[in-house]
């Protein structure tokens, strides 16, 4: 769905950069990948802090080579809003701090050591290199009447699938009997438009045995294999 989602809202898009360059076609269909793949990124670490903070600092290299906080904190400011006081940011014992006043009320966000140092943060930091220069600055996606502000991959992804969702109604079902019959012909049951695919067990002794350690009633093999994979694993990019 996401993948038909993206192709409509690319279709016909254009994406003007901050400095002066647009991104059509192709080019932007490159650019949603690697901003569909930092997106997922940022929604994992968006659990231990503000899904903005993560992205922008991101951008601004902060958990790369380049971990300047006043720079981030310029970034953090692309979503200030009228009556907010500016960013500001610094390293501290455990991490960066970023402050600001909001209406009178203190704001801050840290993005502690062990956040900059996960597997995700490593990951986001590659993507987001190859961003960096892509929002330099606050950019503008088009599509037919309709203009988004884009300050990074999250408003990027918001604004495509917006548009791919246009005239749309999406639906889902815990099961085909919850369909209505003209509903289940289109999308499951017409033989000009389905597609059968033969499924095959070539290694059916390791995928029992994989099966009985993460689903058997023994938790020490569902953990030890938990241990062993979980800063590898990436999932839904």
């Amino acid at each position: 769905m996401e993948a038909f989602l993206i192709e409509e809202g690319v279709d016909g898009a254009t994406l003007d950069l901050a400095n002066g360059e647009r991104r059509t076609g192709a080019d932007l269909m490159a650019l949603v990948t690697t901003a569909k793949a930092a997106k997922a990124n940022i929604e994992r670490l968006a659990a231990r802090a503000p899904a903005f903070a993560v992205e922008q600092a991101s951008i601004a290299g902060l958990f790369g080579n380049e971990r300047d906080p006043v720079a981030a904190a310029k970034r953090l400011d692309l979503y200030r809003e009228e009556g907010d006081l500016r960013w500001e940011g610094e390293r501290g014992p455990a991490g960066f701090t970023f402050t600001r006043s909001r209406r009178g009320v203190m704001e801050q966000v840290v993005l502690d050591d062990a956040l900059i140092a996960s597997a995700d943060a490593r990951r986001l930091a590659e993507r987001a290199a190859a961003l960096a220069d892509v929002f330099s600055g606050a950019a503008t996606f088009t599509r037919r009447d309709k203009v988004s502000t884009v300050r990074g991959p999250l408003d990027l992804m918001a604004a495509v699938f917006d548009a791919g969702r246009k005239g749309l109604s999406i639906q889902r079902y815990k099961g085909l009997g919850e369909m209505n019959p003209e509903q289940l012909w289109e999308t499951t049951l017409d033989s000009g438009a389905r597609t059968l695919l033969q499924v095959k067990v070539n290694h059916a002794d390791e995928a029992d045995d994989m099966f009985s350690r993460l689903m058997g009633e023994l938790v020490e093999p569902r953990r030890e294999f938990i241990q062993e994979n979980a800063l590898d694993a990436e999932v839904d990019v």
